[in-house]
């Protein structure tokens, strides 16, 4: 018998490939970006500081905080590209480019929030929501009529404007599709969506004038000035919410044997009620306040007026113009009240605004069962 040997066979460890894949590459830790941000503010810090140092100078917050965000994103993305790879280095710039846009975008809505807030604060009192200014000429009075007017010509614009935007939405998601005429309704819907809203105001005052007579000034003719800015952005709201709502919702109902007509009012409207809420709100939030066209048609006025058809009727944009340019004994009194009138002016928008997101959130289709 022949005994076969075998030679142990030696295994070599495969040589280890250095990995280019920049996905798997380095990580910059969690805080590195904000290290790189403090110290992007300290550098340019430093140097707005040496140069405050000359005589007259002053350091300048603005181009510290320019200069800061030019300085982060050369290093944010020189450093990510370097450990982590070029495509986390691109897409740190692009972040970085992102949110320094969204806080040049904050800055002024924080500064006229803090600016209105800090001087409004001193005019606000218990006699400025209770009285008006009749017979006021130094300090003392309110805004009440201001307050009641702005209610009120509001109120009697959406009741204008609301119907026929929604009625002029229905018509072009749900009758005109391909008409000659619904696509001269949504021409005339772009036009007026981009007209000043002092034309929307001489239209209002060249109407009533032919009637009445020139000189004429009513709350009615405000609120049909309001209404003509609030009429595009209702259709143009509701238009976008009726197409968003499935057409096999309409096709389920209409298999069922449901006329049109109901199936819009039972099914495409409550699907989209949410929505055109929203909308609706957003458009009294933009038209309650301007100044120009209710000037030249509610006017100015300083008793109490309830009557929409009857005489002169104060706005809180009017009010806080008419104070602050025509500032009497002593001055302070008639600035106070004008940043007084803007805050509560922007108080009312914040919580139509806030009444908007919960009735949008309330009647939203629910998705679970």
């Amino acid at each position: 018998m022949t005994a076969t040997s075998t030679a142990p066979r030696t295994t070599t460890p495969p040589t280890p490939v250095a990995s280019g894949n920049s996905l798997t590459s380095g990580r910059i830790p969690t805080w590195g970006p904000w290290a790189v941000l403090a110290g992007s503010a300290a550098l340019s810090g430093a140097l707005f500081g040496i140069m405050s140092l000359a005589p007259g100078g002053s350091f300048n917050i603005a181009g510290w905080a320019v200069l800061a965000a030019v300085v982060y994103l050369v290093l944010i993305t020189v450093t990510s590209t370097l450990i982590e790879g070029r495509r986390k280095g691109v897409d740190r710039l692009v972040t970085g480019v992102v949110v320094i846009a969204f806080a040049i975008a904050m800055v002024p809505l924080v500064s006229v929030a803090v600016t209105v807030i800090t001087n409004g604060v001193a005019g606000i009192s218990g006699q400025f929501f209770s009285s008006s200014m009749r017979n006021v000429v130094g300090e003392g009075g309110g805004a009440l009529h201001a307050i009641i007017g702005t209610l009120m010509i509001t109120l009697a614009a959406a009741v204008i404007s609301i119907p026929i935007g929604i009625f002029t939405a229905i018509y072009l998601i749900e009758y005109g599709q391909g008409k000659r005429l619904a696509q001269a309704i949504t021409f005339l819907v772009d036009v007026m969506t981009g007209i000043p809203s002092i034309v929307a105001g001489l239209f209002a005052y060249a109407l009533f004038a032919l009637i009445f007579g020139p000189g004429i000034r009513m709350g009615i003719m405000g609120a049909i000035a309001l209404s003509v800015l609030m009429i595009p952005v209702v259709v143009r709201s509701t238009e976008e919410m009726l197409r968003l709502v499935p057409n096999e919702l309409r096709e389920a109902s209409y298999a069922l044997g449901v006329p049109k007509w109901l199936t819009i009012s039972k099914v495409v409207l409550p699907t989209a009620l949410a929505g055109i809420t929203t909308g609706v709100m957003l458009s009294i939030s933009r038209v309650i306040g301007e100044t120009a066209p209710l000037l030249l048609t509610a006017g100015v006025a300083t008793s109490m007026n309830y009557d929409l058809f009857g005489g002169r009727m104060m706005t809180l944009p009017v009010f806080a113009y008419s104070q602050y340019m025509n500032q009497g004994i002593p001055a302070s009194a008639f600035v106070d009240r004008a940043w007084g009138a803007a805050l509560v002016l922007i108080v009312i928008v914040m919580v139509l605004n806030l009444v908007a997101r919960t009735v949008a959130k309330v009647f939203s289709p629910k998705l679970g069962r």
